[in-house]
């Protein structure tokens, strides 16, 4: 009997200690900007069906992560009545999407999303309220404002620190790079991996390019990106997600971490360009070591076309985008890493195919605990 008892205990311990183990391999799915149409001014600027149909075609690629992250570029909100006021009339995007398209983001696999970026303030307080609320009634974490600066939470035993900034009023900003280390340094001593989003740089087809010095958009700083992602590295930061110049940029690895300079624009219905260029975007599975140390990408290639959903871009443009001005902002990657023709990013000094062993798709558990804006007292 009392061997039975053993046993029993024996292989109870067993499970707890597995169970207790920190998984050896995450998957980071990551893309750019978000904006699933307007109701402003009217509602001739949003989808005519569910904007879940939006992620349809690419909703394979948002499951199964640990992480699935974007950009909400806007928000959402109900409430319109506090409107920012034009000072160039006709050239005025405000993005005002119903709060009931916050399920949709949900069902699309999406569980983590920036805040900081030049429309969040479209509809004052209002609007930053709802999209906070909205965001929290489907278990959607997020960052970014200065009001909700940083978040924790846990995952499969993973401790996740997210910290967001941009150049905006009302969000942290991204060019107060003192500041935004100690968050990231705070950040860094309670958590196992740290994602720092930045929506930064110059705009458009003229903006692709990172010139390693202060980047600018009729006339306003848009601060100095790899000063920015450097820096958040040093203080402990683990993957850089980028975004905000609406074209898709070039990638680096610094010190095994992992940075993508710009995603561009995701899935934008309405009011923001999707021609040539900013058309193309990648959507990033990241894998990375449970201490956020870089183990390999993957560019998943897609296209968008105005009032359609992203879709899968057999030209695989996105792949060749990245390839070319990676090689020409980056000329240093050539001895880190390399792009295949496939999207695969590896890095040269890992054996490829123990690496590939690893990569089994993980079981996500939907744990939203241990907030973390209360830390933000005490940077």
């Amino acid at each position: 009997m009392m061997k039975q008892k053993l046993v029993v205990l024996m292989a109870l311990c067993s499970v707890l200690e597995l169970s207790a183990q920190k998984k050896e391999i995450l998957k980071i799915a990551a893309v750019g900007d978000i904006m699933l149409g307007t109701a402003y001014p009217d509602s001739s600027f949003l989808p005519k069906h569910n904007a879940q149909r939006l992620f349809k075609p690419l909703n394979a690629y948002l499951q199964n992560t640990d992480i699935s992250f974007g950009n909400l570029e806007g928000t959402l909100t109900d409430d319109l009545s506090q409107v920012k006021e034009c000072f160039t009339e006709g050239r005025c995007y405000f993005f005002a999407m119903p709060t009931a398209f916050s399920a949709s983001l949900k069902n699309a696999g999406f569980n983590l999303l920036s805040l900081a970026n030049n429309h969040m303030n479209d509809f004052g307080y209002i609007g930053r309220r709802s999209t906070k609320r909205s965001l929290y009634r489907q278990g959607i974490r997020y960052a970014g404002l200065t009001e909700c600066p940083v978040d924790t939470f846990t995952r499969e035993g993973i401790r996740y620190g997210f910290c967001a900034f941009a150049p905006n009023a009302g969000t942290v900003n991204v060019k107060d790079i003192r500041k935004a280390q100690r968050i990231v340094h705070r950040l860094d001593s309670l958590c196992d991996v740290v994602l720092v989003s930045f929506h930064a740089g110059a705009e458009g087809v003229v903006g692709q390019n990172v010139t390693r010095q202060k980047e600018f958009y009729i006339h306003e700083d848009r601060g100095n990106v790899y000063e920015f992602a450097h820096k958040m590295i040093d203080a402990g930061a683990d993957v850089l997600l980028g975004h905000g110049p609406h074209v898709t940029r070039a990638v680096e690895v610094y010190k095994n971490r992992f940075i993508t300079y710009s995603m561009g624009n995701f899935c934008t219905y309405s009011n923001i360009s999707v021609a040539g260029l900013c058309g193309i975007a990648p959507l990033f599975h990241i894998y990375t070591n449970s201490k956020g140390e870089f183990q390999k990408a993957q560019i998943i290639p897609t296209r968008q076309h105005k009032f359609q959903p992203p879709r899968y871009d057999e030209k695989k443009r996105a792949i060749t985008i990245i390839q070319k001005l990676t090689k020409t902002d980056f000329p240093e990657m050539k001895n880190v890493i390399r792009i295949t023709n496939e999207g695969w990013i590896e890095r040269l000094d890992i054996n490829t195919v123990e690496l590939r062993m690893k990569l089994i798709e993980p079981k996500v558990k939907n744990q939203n605990n241990n907030a973390g804006w209360q830390m933000w007292n005490t940077l």
